[in-house]
């Protein structure tokens, strides 16, 4: 159960990063180091979920489930 909130917090964190990056780009104009900041944080928390993914996948702690049933 861990696993799956951990994956929903770092989901959200991303969105936080982008809607951050997009304040700055909106609100801040011409402070494009803030903007540029939170969007390669966005990057780094997308890079270490996918990272984090497949390790509990190879580590058997979640598994992949398809749309249709066996």
């Amino acid at each position: 159960m861990w696993v799956k909130a951990l994956i929903i917090v770092l989901l959200l964190a991303i969105i936080a990063s982008l809607g951050s990056g997009l304040y700055h780009m909106v609100a801040a104009k011409g402070d494009s180091a803030r903007m540029v900041r939170s969007l390669a944080l966005r990057v780094a928390l997308s890079a270490a979920l996918f990272i984090l993914i497949i390790v509990f996948w190879m580590l058997g702690l979640i598994e992949p489930r398809g749309l249709l049933p066996r």
